[in-house]
């Protein structure tokens, strides 16, 4: 019996059948049996029959989600898919049910030789995981680009090594929380190495210039959490309940949220469609700007729109697979499964796309429907945990003269429109803030801290205010460029100064960057640049009054807030004593991500009167919760807090942890230990001077904010239809440069 209703799902395209099916159904049966996939028990342990490989009918699967390409691709694509769904039940029967880290390490490093993006394999394959791969990947590669392959190379590897996440998971008894499940969980799932191959079978590469792109990332994205979402929806027994798993979304909402096993599956089901929503509005509203902007020629044009036709078809093809293939539904016939109601047969697909449309509409309406400067009233934050010891520099009364200095100097007191004066600039305590993020910094390294907070916390308002109010997206987008180009790599900038915030970057970036060797300048321009994108989104979705998918917000919200700048300047830091491949692990990147979200979502608690009530925004993680679960604004504020919480115990869990392991499993030296130890030590400061300062600033104190916010409208006038959002920007930036 089903676990849960299955819920009312969102699919808005059709899915079509690739008429080289039964081609492909026997083509890799054949090629599974070379491999010794069937019939070939691994280490006494029995991996897969005939009728496991036959019921499960992966050539089916391939055959809707590429339904136009020709039989040779389709043989190689669903060959890829044989040996993918192997290799996770390998892994499952070898290292998962009885959890053996040492040995999954092992066979994980091994299967890197067989997919070099330049050269031969060399290495011998000596077991069917090890076979299969090295067979595609010599049939695979040739004729691609090395932009592709690196892409295509990256991707397999994070399919791979991430099973060791799960397996982590699984040792430790330990269910994640919902943000770090989505992002793990696109690399564990395999779908961002699925867009890879829908490149290949639409013959055609994405060009170079905008693969990496916010908005073709965003395109990679939602498609994966589509993809890994519904999976987890038709999966949810099979993995919890038969194999132990703790990696699946609806279990991770079920505790997250404390709920029902059917309430926890009806949310991930709204989640699945948010993230739908989201490719689509993407699509729509930022591709075509994309492609406009990097002046992309008409054979580059057509590969997107092959790409995420390709998305589209793979959405459609893999929702109709699941609902038929054995590996979900029940041994017996599809009568016997709820996942089966409705209309069945090739073409019927396109019978459920009216009613998921009118399904999935309110959910759709919410999103663009919100009405700004709705009255909030005082509210009282909850109590924030942050169980580190906050100290304050020795430097911060100098620090606090020297920044009003700096912003009559810069003109960003005496601009028009007004966006701040010197009490309001007083009041905020950029420099107490900057004090507690980096105790030990030096007189002028302080001084330079709380420099970058009035720059990054006066971008943040300044775009509302001057291009928000007029609607002027071209001017901001005019701005935006200006500022990238006065952060040079090398020799000077493009462009001379012209306005406060203009003139505030030139200083910052010529203090900053000035002394930093050229690879350290240009990592770090990558991260103020990622700050700057972030202003122009939500300046984009204020106009269109769109509040923001839960997970395109969290990992804007990074942006917006600055952290990205702060991580990379905290890594610069610490010189060549630290690889850069370290960086790149699982453990830093989630002991990043984890003390980012905990910082933004501190002030999205603080801030939502100020932001909501007086300035009409959209951009805060409570409203953004109340309108995608459709609840009330206790709900929200408990909903937040309870990730904060959730947050931090990760944050926690990777420094005492995962950390130490790192350390052993790559066998680091003293040097390299003690500079991630001190980065972490970095990032514990940076938490507890955040929250001090988020208690004593007037920023959001009610009696203040309608003195400080002097465009906001009264109360008896109908609000105009945009206002500034602020919060705290870029207060996350830690500058020590020593």
């Amino acid at each position: 019996m089903q676990s849960f209703q299955p819920p009312e799902y969102y699919m808005p395209y059709p899915a079509r059948l690739n008429p080289n099916l039964e081609r492909a159904r026997e083509h890799t049966k054949a090629w599974a049996y070379r491999m010794d996939m069937i019939d070939v028990p691994q280490e006494g342990v029995p991996i897969w029959d005939e009728h496991d490989l036959d019921s499960h009918d992966y050539a089916l699967l391939c055959a809707y989600t590429h339904p136009d390409v020709d039989g040779p691709e389709l043989d190689l694509i669903t060959d890829w898919y044989v040996w993918v769904f192997y290799f996770d039940d390998h892994f499952v029967e070898l290292y998962k049910r009885r959890p053996d880290l040492t040995a999954a390490r092992a066979h994980l490093d091994r299967l890197r030789a067989f997919m070099p993006v330049e050269g031969d394999i060399t290495e011998t394959p000596t077991n069917p995981v090890e076979r299969g791969l090295a067979d595609l990947w010599a049939r695979t590669v040739p004729g691609t680009g090395l932009d592709w392959r690196q892409r295509f190379a990256e991707n397999t590897k994070h399919l791979l090594d991430e099973s060791l996440w799960e397996l982590l998971n699984i040792s430790e008894d330990r269910v994640s929380n919902p943000i770090e499940y989505v992002e793990m969980r696109r690399k564990v799932g395999g779908a961002p190495w699925s867009a890879n191959l829908v490149e290949h079978a639409v013959g055609t590469e994405l060009p170079a210039a905008i693969a990496e792109s916010r908005p073709i990332g965003v395109l990679r994205d939602t498609f994966a959490d589509g993809v890994h979402l519904r999976n987890d929806l038709f999966s949810y027994d099979r993995e919890v309940l038969d194999e132990g798993e703790l990696s699946n979304g609806v279990l991770v909402f079920e505790r997250f949220l404390g709920c029902s096993t059917q309430e926890a599956a009806d949310t991930v089901n709204d989640l699945l469609t948010s993230r739908l929503h989201q490719f689509e509005h993407t699509a729509l509203t930022e591709v075509p700007a994309l492609l406009d902007e990097h002046g992309i020629d008409p054979a580059g044009r057509l590969a997107v729109i092959g790409y995420v036709k390709g998305l589209q078809d793979w959405q459609a093809g893999g929702h109709e697979w699941h609902m038929r293939s054995s590996r979900y539904v029940h041994e017996g016939g599809s009568t016997e499964t709820p996942f089966l109601d409705g209309p069945q047969g090739l073409g019927t697909s396109a019978a459920r796309i009216a009613s998921s449309l009118l399904a999935t509409a309110p959910q759709r309406l919410r999103a663009f429907s919100h009405r700004p400067f709705e009255p909030v009233g005082p509210r009282t934050v909850p109590e924030v945990h942050v169980p580190f010891q906050v100290s304050l520099s020795p430097h911060l009364d100098s620090a606090r003269e020297h920044h009003v200095e700096w912003a009559h100097r810069m003109g960003i007191l005496d601009d028009v429109p007004r966006v701040w004066d010197e009490e309001q600039l007083r009041g905020m305590d950029l420099p107490l803030c900057s004090a507690g993020l980096d105790p030990d910094a030096t007189e002028e390294q302080l001084h330079l801290s709380a420099d970058w907070l009035a720059f990054g916390t006066y971008g943040d308002d300044y775009y509302p205010i001057v291009f928000g109010r007029s609607a002027d997206l071209v001017g901001a987008k005019v701005c935006t460029e200006r500022l990238k180009e006065l952060m040079p790599v090398d020799g000077p900038a493009a462009v001379v100064p012209v306005s406060p915030l203009e003139r505030s970057l030139a200083d910052l970036w010529e203090r900053t960057a000035g002394p930093m060797p050229v690879e350290y300048r240009r990592e770090f321009r990558r991260s103020v640049e990622a700050m700057v994108d972030a202003w122009l989104w939500e300046l984009h979705n204020q106009l269109l009054n769109h509040v923001p998918d839960p997970i395109d917000y969290v990992e804007m919200r990074r942006g917006t807030f600055g952290s990205e700048m702060t991580m990379s300047l905290c890594r610069l830091n610490h010189g060549s004593a630290v690889p850069p491949e370290i960086y790149r692990t699982r453990t830093i990147r989630n002991m990043e991500n984890s003390a980012m979200d905990c910082a933004w979502m501190i002030n999205d608690l603080f801030s939502y009167r100020k932001e909501i009530e007086f300035e009409g925004e959209v951009h805060n993680l409570v409203l953004v919760a109340q309108n995608f679960l459709d609840c009330d604004l206790a709900t929200g504020y408990r909903l937040v807090h309870d990730l904060l919480d959730a947050r931090m115990q990760q944050f926690q869990h990777v420094v005492d942890i995962e950390l130490p392991a790192l350390c052993e499993e790559e066998d680091l030296g003293a040097e390299t230990r003690a500079a991630l130890a001190q980065y972490a030590t970095e990032l514990q400061d940076w938490l507890a001077g955040i929250l001090l300062w988020h208690q004593r600033t007037d920023r959001y104190r009610d009696e203040n904010l309608r003195y400080n916010l002097p465009h906001a409208p009264a109360a008896a006038e109908e609000p105009a239809f945009v206002q500034r959002p602020t919060g705290l920007g870029t207060s996350a930036a830690r500058l020590s440069l020593g």
